[in-house]
């Protein structure tokens, strides 16, 4: 009897053990490593560059065409220090953040994610205006929120590095004529270059943003 007993203990022993390790296998397949996760960031970039038909110039061809890009050939520029695509849609009227400045720019953006496809945005009402405290201190930029919705969201109002690449080519003005227009680009950024949340879930990140200085000169 008491075989019989230790005979039956002994298989479902067994049987739990063997659930307990195909559930750790499973488990493993679904965990994601941290270069999983990139090698999927990197895939959902060059799919959506794919699926816009952008294409991609060297920086070194972007300092030789003037520090522009082709919006009509779909140009994007790939920033080799930051890994951040970009493209310059209009460089803007009014003259650049000078060193040493400190000045408050009216922010427009959309912002959309490549891997879950949320989207975030202040771009439709004219009213609905986010404000950026930028300062410049050589070729080194630092910037933060100090008003509007990025500042009031659970990102806080820190600026990402990868919302400021582009600053050094663009002017900050504000229109005059009606041939004027307010600096905008269009950018692909990675998570190592976005905020809170892109670190986190490793997710890449395309914006429409346009800059304007709150006040002129």
């Amino acid at each position: 009897m008491k075989s019989y007993k230790r005979d039956k203990m002994k298989k479902l022993m067994i049987a739990i053990l063997t659930v307990c390790c195909l559930t750790s296998m499973v488990a493993c397949n679904d965990y994601e490593t941290y270069g999983d996760k990139k090698d999927k960031e990197r895939k959902a970039i060059r799919q959506f560059l794919a699926d816009s038909s952008f294409v991609v110039i060297t920086e070194s061809q972007f300092h030789a065409n003037g520090d522009v890009t082709d919006v009509d050939k779909r140009e994007f520029v790939y920033m080799d220090n930051s890994g951040v695509y970009m493209q310059i849609v209009h460089k803007g009227c009014g003259t650049p953040i000078q060193d040493g400045e400190n000045s408050d720019l009216l922010v427009r953006f959309l912002e959309i994610c490549l891997l879950d496809t949320t989207v975030r945005y202040n771009d439709v009402n004219p009213y609905d205006v986010d404000v950026m405290n930028v300062k410049r201190q050589g070729n080194t930029f630092t910037a933060s929120f100090t008003s509007g919705a990025w500042a009031s969201s659970s990102l806080g109002n820190s600026v990402p590095q990868g919302l400021l690449v582009p600053l050094p080519y663009l002017n900050m003005g504000r229109p005059r004529s009606a041939t004027d227009h307010i600096a905008k680009v269009r950018l692909i950024v990675p998570h190592t270059q976005g905020h809170s949340n892109a670190s986190y879930y490793v997710y890449p990140y395309y914006y429409e943003i346009s800059f304007q200085r709150k006040t002129d000169l």
